[in-house]
């Protein structure tokens, strides 16, 4: 019997009792949408290899976490309290940035030159500050800063914004959890209630170009159906393939070359690419002895030396190198995975990796790319597979099917322009207060729309409030209102029946 793997989603957090992200994915999916959660210790951090490894475990809880953190940092306990006040702080008021892509761009103009933002709120300042600089003011523990931007995804921690990294960790602090049915669960849910009201989704239908008007109004899209090509019209189109995608590939030539469509695109830069392995294991979870938790693995705790040495290595000195991976079992965390595929699991693994190592091959097809090709993605899926089997070494004999994805495979399956999974680059300068009133769900193009990560963050949550965004710039702002109100309604109603 083959292995599944249902690639996308790692684990979700916030979503527990009537949370927002919860209410909202309720009401898109009619409530059909199952969740299960993670076990209370959701990460574990290893910094250092061999005798030199250091494991740190991150746990969930509301006073768990940070009494955790405390327990293994005894003498930065001054340290943690500071971190976890700066990430409560963020969460709080993360919606002022969201308030900042609503706001007409003079008023947003005028609040950051009379300095009037950083008086509304501290947010500002901690999304425009480098982590790496914010952290250095907490503390000296190497493996303590690292600690708090463990989750890697392109911009290491000096160009990475503290805010992002403290969401990203507070994201999870009420839980962790995963969509039972794995991530295609949300496909499968979204689907029907699209099509209850009006609307079809449809596949194998690529998006060739936006339709433009002479009057420069967006009036639909243009698909390829087979070897033919079909325009669908629409008063509004909404694009969640990114802003690369959308400005540079699909609008007409005349439309790119506008000065404020050039502008916007020079706010944000590509994302790094990202390497993944799926290896097939014979075994149940009992069987094997593998968890839910993730493994978060770094060669050392300098995070900042470790990606710039490896983001500045050519291409014939990737493998060997490779000084971070994320290692997870998808089969442990979904308990329909034992009746899908009995007797059977997998494992991902993943790290990051640049375009550049693999552009040579960018003009060939999926699976005939040639030996050069196979030989490097093998070479590096081996090298992370034998780092994970120090972790694991149980799994040894029980591998019966390894392959990989390179930045090329994203862009095949993702439409990703350079093989980015998280779309334009989370650096400091994305989440200035001018660059994110600036990325907006409204365009320079009468009736076109973005929305998704791009417009908000990284992420499903991120992408969600993306879509949430630009349904708030169409329809009515209110949307958002409408829900915080549902959420209070749902609360009380749960605590009426706990009475």
């Amino acid at each position: 019997m083959p292995v599944h793997w249902i690639p996308g989603i790692h684990y979700v957090g916030q979503l527990h009792e009537n949370s927002l992200l919860r209410v909202t994915l309720e009401q898109i999916t009619e409530g059909q949408l199952q969740f299960v959660r993670l076990e209370e210790q959701f990460d574990t951090v290893l910094l250092g290899r061999g005798s030199e490894r250091r494991a740190f475990h991150i746990h969930a809880g509301k006073e768990e976490m940070r009494e955790s953190l405390r327990r293994q940092f005894p003498n930065d306990m001054l340290a943690v309290d500071q971190l976890m006040r700066l990430m409560k702080e963020a969460a709080r008021h993360t919606p002022l940035l969201a308030c900042l892509k609503m706001m007409p761009l003079w008023l947003v103009r005028f609040l950051m030159r009379t300095k009037l933002l950083g008086r509304i709120s501290c947010v500002f300042s901690l999304a425009s500050s480098s982590h790496s600089h914010l952290m250095a003011k907490l503390t000296q523990n190497k493996d303590l800063s690292a600690l708090s931007s463990y989750f890697f995804y392109g911009a290491p921690p000096r160009d990475s914004s503290f805010l992002i990294n403290a969401l990203f960790l507070h994201h999870y602090k009420r839980g962790a959890y995963y969509p039972r049915g794995g991530a295609s669960e949300f496909a499968f849910h979204i689907i029907p209630v699209i099509q209850k009201a009006g609307g079809a989704v449809l596949v194998r239908a690529p998006v060739q170009r936006v339709l433009v008007n002479k009057e420069g109004t967006t009036y639909g899209v243009t698909v390829r159906k087979g070897q033919e090509e079909v325009e669908v019209m629409a008063p509004v189109v909404i694009s969640d393939a990114g802003i690369f995608n959308t400005f540079q590939k699909f609008l007409p030539e005349q439309i790119q070359t506008r000065p404020e469509i050039q502008s916007l695109l020079g706010l944000v830069r590509h994302g790094m690419g990202s390497f993944l392995v799926f290896v097939g294991l014979d075994g149940s979870k009992e069987e094997l002895g593998i968890v839910s938790t993730n493994f978060w693995m770094y060669k050392h705790n300098d995070l900042d030396q470790l990606m710039e040495q490896y983001s500045s290595l050519s291409r014939e000195d990737v493998v060997g190198n490779i000084p971070m991976m994320f290692l997870t079992f998808p089969s442990a965390k979904d308990p329909t995975s034992s009746i899908r595929q009995p007797g059977k699991s997998c494992m991902t693994l993943l790290t990051m990796a640049k375009y550049e190592w693999f552009e040579e091959w960018k003009d060939t097809k999926l699976n005939k790319r040639g030996p050069e090709y196979e030989d490097l993605k093998m070479s590096m899926a081996r090298e992370l597979l034998d780092w994970a089997l120090e972790i694991f070494p149980q799994l040894h004999d029980k591998i019966v099917f390894m392959d990989a994805a390179t930045p090329l495979s994203n862009m095949h399956y993702l439409g990703a322009s350079c093989g980015e999974m998280y779309g334009a680059e989370h650096n400091v300068a994305r989440f200035s207060p001018d660059v994110v009133a600036k990325i907006r769900p409204q365009t320079p193009v009468k009736g076109l729309y973005l929305t998704g990560q791009d417009v908000f963050c990284n992420g499903m949550a991120g992408a969600l409030h993306g879509g949430l965004l630009c349904a708030s710039a169409l329809l009515s702002p209110k949307i958002y209102v409408d829900l915080l109100q549902l959420k209070k309604k749902l609360k009380r109603k749960t605590a009426r029946k706990k009475a």
